[in-house]
């Protein structure tokens, strides 16, 4: 089984082949963090041109990588929600016409979901059910996969996203963007423990997130030591902020696990990029018997190879759509 699968949720358009469901034929992504890092963040309307010169070029030469054709293909798959309005709409246009023209099948993929199964893509023996925490710029979520279809939301931030609350701490601290991977950096020169910041704290669901109270901390103590002339050691706090969120992720993901039965935990999305993440969740997995799982750094970002693999499993399923299907900027899991 061959499915082709087309990512434009952002600032990446992508496009990939994958094989039976978890093997990668081909991924081909074209970035546009050069053009957006001048504004300090992505601008909607130039993703949005960018993703539209850019994406008959990107899945072209992903089929041609694969040494595949449109003939050879048993669906087409698209990330449909959620993302900017603008850019899916690309994507799922392309995709829409591409298989009303090659008279394949278009399945349509959560974003999210696509997210979850970059870890079928590095794991070939993982199986739902497990939990999986999924954190990046628009999200920080726990979930339940229940099966590779189906999917329960037991944990959610209220405010702001794990990487939202990264970048942002970035920019008032004057690195550029994308602001998590300077903070990542800068923390492997820092130390964690000068500067402490809190653990924000939510009333109702115990495995729910907030981040708003610590970005506002740290911007706060940045703009308070800049009106009182004293320079922070900003590796210091790319440190502390980098710990702080990564204790805070770890803790409501273990005690999720705890309270559900789950033995086993994934980590997905932008965030499980970030060195702390990686290592904070993977260190208490270990001392708490739970078996871990998290994607290749590849994989992390926004690509095609996880919209193709999520694809696979929702073609199977026999999740398919018409030329009826748009694109929906905010779509929670449990609405798929």
């Amino acid at each position: 089984m061959l499915i082709l699968g087309i990512e434009s949720s952002c600032d990446e358009t992508a496009a990939s082949v994958v094989k039976d469901c978890r093997e990668i034929r081909s991924s081909v992504i074209s970035t546009q963090i050069e053009e957006h890092r001048k504004y300090g963040g992505v601008v909607p309307e130039i993703a949005s041109r960018r993703h539209c010169e850019n994406i008959l070029g990107v899945v072209r030469k992903a089929l041609d990588d694969a040494d595949v054709k449109l003939d050879d293909l048993d669906a087409v798959a698209v990330t449909y929600a959620p993302g900017l309005i603008g850019a899916l709409l690309v994507g799922v246009n392309f995709a829409k016409g591409l298989a009303m023209a090659s008279g394949k099948p278009l399945v349509p993929v959560h974003h999210i979901a696509g997210h979850i199964a970059t870890n079928y893509l590095t794991y070939p023996e993982l199986e739902p059910p497990y939990l999986c925490l999924v954190a990046s710029g628009g999200h920080s979520h726990i979930i339940e996969v229940l099966s590779y279809t189906k999917f329960r939301v037991v944990g959610r931030t209220r405010d702001d996203a794990a990487g939202e609350c990264f970048d942002k701490c970035a920019r008032a601290m004057g690195f550029s963007y994308p602001g998590g991977v300077q903070i990542d950096n800068a923390s492997k020169l820092g130390d964690p423990s000068e500067f402490k910041l809190p653990h924000p704290k939510v009333a109702g669901n115990e495995f729910d997130f907030s981040f708003s109270g610590l970005k506002t901390n740290v911007i706060n103590l940045i703009h308070n030591s800049q009106q009182k002339n004293i320079q922070l050691n900003y590796n210091n706090l790319s440190a502390s902020i980098q710990k702080t969120i990564a204790e805070i992720l770890t803790k409501k993901t273990i005690k999720a696990a705890e309270s559900l039965g789950y033995k086993k935990i994934a980590l997905a999305g932008g965030v499980s990029a970030n060195t702390g993440v990686r290592a904070t969740l993977s260190e208490a997995c270990r001392k708490h018997g739970f078996k871990f799982y998290m994607p290749e750094k590849s994989l992390c970002g926004d690509n095609g190879a996880m919209i193709a693999c999520q694809g696979s499993y929702n073609f199977l399923a026999g999740i398919t759509a018409d030329e009826s299907l748009n694109a929906v900027a905010t779509l929670s899991m449990e609405d798929i």
